[in-house]
């Protein structure tokens, strides 16, 4: 380097001489390497990157569902779920802060000296040996000399010294020493913004759970009835929590999500929604939602109402709220059960969202909880534009309302219900789905509308093939039709027939088609003509049920049933009621709900973080900037003017630089150093230039 051929040499002493390192010095130079620095960084950086992926603090069940058994127990071991708080990165950042600022101590004394010293000792082979240097043969005595480069040297920003050596004078200048100090100011940011996150790195709840003063609660409890141990409180630490709170409804506390449970964080003050608005895409997915919050603090005169949207938060006393999500508030549900054991009892039921029922029906005992209530369901329907003459393809399908069922046993099923009937292929059902755990898709039973778009034929339907008269004189009423176009005649035959229709139907109740035709199966099976045996069963079957439908519909007309004549839609709506009665069979509840009316209250999805290292991290990062910044676009410059009595008298001025960056930019600045010395000098002089 140019830099290198200016400084003074000094010798090296032979390595064999020098005593050996101790231990300790061997662990401090170790902890002050700059590799184990960078490999630190890098695997914070990993770190960071996974926190940032992998989304942090849901629940224990999400990420089982969503890794599964083997991945979930890799990830919990690792402690991936909430990186920034794992005790393997904290380790890591102390350890990090320890290496760089030992690093850093290391090489303040070099910076220092880089910065302070001139280097005035420079020799004139040096100086010759530099790229830029230029000498001038001068009448001017050695003085003037020195005073014309020093002012040469100043008027160009240099810093300078003088030093006199017998006859000869060196004058040393310097400037952009600043990128030396931005070399320790990047190193001492990693320092602040490690200790930032530290401070915020939950380093107080980590400290409380393994003192045992701490317990994570697991049970979904009430505020009031979660332990003193489960509390944290106010103002004691850096935390992100979450709250929901309804319309109307305050707080003065937040959720921190732990592992497979959760703690109950105080706040120093309540936090009051009196409204929660929310507006849709046409595609039903929110465009923007806002909450209008009532801050009420015992230290203020009065209560702080602010608006808050998504990355629009409130701040107040280092926390800061932000909008989070929504969901339901605790709407009220005003429902009917249709009791499907042929009774044709029905249950009124006043229910909330997010509350639990102990429901009593006949001998059975169910636990009822309503999960949620969602009063849009928008979905994509290409056939809309064409059909209604709108200028969209999206439909409402309407409100719908999500429960859970228990049995005695404690084996639950999800239901989601629909309120209004859903247009599917141009016709109509009320949709009813279920499914057996959080991880499978509902499966919907279908129940067909009729005229007046309600449940009431398909339920008359179903409550008459329990009744053992009314399905007695259907299948007598079937059995003799089919005989007579066979021209069999004989009543015994007559009534073995409806006797098989009878127990089909039970079996079609109980087990759905799919259990009728493994009945069939096995009743033809050694028979010598077992497909006539099937095919007449069959249609012995779908001629009783079809005389049921016929006895339903006379018995709404107040008619007899053969003066019953069905039209295609009618017709239409018997085949689609056949397959709910079937499909209804593993539906797996003993009741259908349906939502009469509803009182919708919404809830908005708040999360407050409080995060007292923040501002540490942002004087790291105004350090890191500024240090960047000094160590690219600021370059250490130095020049040295050597001055010495002339051989035939006057004086000798050799001018030499050296930069170890932008070596253009410094040759055309070094040009204009020598061009103001050539301006000062008499012309006479003879300037010798040797570039």
């Amino acid at each position: 380097m140019a830099e290198t051929a200016a400084s003074m040499s000094a010798s090296r002493p032979d390595s064999r001489g020098q005593p050996r390192k101790s231990l300790g010095g061997i662990w401090l130079e170790f902890l002050g390497s700059m590799n184990l620095a960078i490999t630190l960084l890098v695997v914070v950086s990993i770190a960071s990157v996974i926190g940032t992926v992998l989304p942090q603090n849901e629940t224990f069940n999400t990420y089982l569902i969503q890794f599964g058994p083997f991945w979930f127990e890799v990830f919990r071991v690792l402690n991936l779920y909430d990186v920034y708080s794992a005790s393997w990165f904290l380790f890591i950042l102390g350890f990090l802060i320890l290496s760089t600022g030992i690093c850093v101590s290391r090489h303040i004394p070099s910076v220092w000296r880089e910065i302070t010293r001139y280097r005035t000792r420079v020799r004139e082979q040096s100086l010759l040996a530099l790229r830029q240097h230029r000498h001038w043969d001068s009448a001017h005595s050695t003085g003037e000399l020195q005073d014309v480069a020093e002012a040469a040297f100043q008027a160009h920003g240099y810093r300078t010294r003088t030093e006199a050596r017998g006859d000869i004078v060196v004058v040393a200048g310097m400037k952009g020493a600043a990128t030396r100090i931005g070399y320790v100011l990047t190193h001492v940011a990693v320092v602040v913004i490690a200790i930032g996150a530290l401070v915020d790195g939950n380093l107080y709840l980590k400290f409380q759970e393994f003192t045992g003063n701490l317990q994570i609660e697991t049970r979904d409890l009430r505020v009031s009835q979660v332990p003193a141990e489960s509390w944290v409180a106010a103002e004691s630490g850096a935390f992100r929590g979450n709250v929901t709170i309804p319309e109307g409804a305050s707080s003065e506390v937040s959720f921190l999500q732990m592992r497979d449970g959760y703690l109950v964080q105080e706040l120093p003050f309540t936090i009051e929604v009196e409204q929660f608005r929310i507006d849709y895409f046409p595609n039903g997915a929110p465009r923007s939602y806002e909450s209008d919050l009532v801050i009420h603090d015992p230290t203020l005169d009065e209560p702080i109402r602010e608006t808050i949207g998504v990355n629009y938060p409130l701040t107040h006393r280092g926390h800061t709220i932000y909008q989070a999500s929504f969901t339901d508030g605790g709407s009220s549900l005003y429902l009917t059960g249709h009791l499907l054991d042929g009774s044709g009892e029905v249950m009124e039921l006043d229910a909330r969202v997010f509350e639990t029922y102990d429901l009593q029906l006949g001998g059975l005992e169910r636990e009822l909880r309503i999960d949620g209530f969602e009063l849009l369901n928008i979905n994509r329907d290409t056939r809309s534009v064409e059909r209604t003459g709108g200028s969209s393809e999206f439909i409402n399908s309407g409100p719908s309302y999500t429960f859970t069922l228990r049995d005695e046993a404690g084996q639950a099923r999800e239901y989601r219900n629909y309120m209004a009937p859903v247009e599917i292929e141009d016709r109509w059902y009320f949709l009813h789905g279920m499914r057996m755990g959080a991880e499978e898709p509902f499966r919907y039973l279908h129940i067909p509308a009729d005229h007046n778009y309600s449940m009431d034929t398909f339920l008359a339907f179903h409550d008459a093939l329990h009744r053992p008269e009314a399905v007695a004189g259907a299948s007598r009423r079937a059995a003799d039709g089919l005989l007579g176009q066979m021209g069999v005649p004989g009543s015994d035959l007559g009534d073995r027939v409806a006797g098989t229709a009878h127990g089909m139907i039970d079996t079609l109740l109980t087990q759905g088609f799919g259990g009728v035709s493994a009945e069939l199966d096995e009743r033809a099976a050694g028979a010598s003509r077992p497909g006539m045996i099937r095919e007449f069963s069959e249609a012995v079957l779908q001629r009783t049920l079809y005389e049921v439908y016929r006895d339903v519909l006379a018995d709404q007309r107040g008619v007899m049933p053969a003066s019953i004549q069905t039209d295609s839609e009618q017709r239409a709506f018997f085949e689609e009621a056949m397959n709910a009665v079937s499909a209804a069979a593993e539906y797996g509840a003993p009741l259908i709900f349906q939502l009469n009316h509803f009182e919708h209250r919404q809830a908005t999805g708040l999360q407050i973080t409080r995060a007292p290292g923040k501002s540490i991290v942002y004087t790291g990062s105004a350090l890191l900037t500024l240090g960047v910044f000094l160590l690219f676009y600021v370059s250490q410059r130095r020049v040295w003017a050597l001055v010495k009595p002339g051989q035939t008298g006057g004086g000798e001025l050799l001018m030499g630089g050296a930069n170890q960056r932008r070596p253009e930019q410094f040759e055309e600045e070094f040009e204009q150093l020598a061009d103001a010395v050539d301006q000062h000098l008499n012309p006479a002089d003879d300037p010798a230039r040797e570039n």
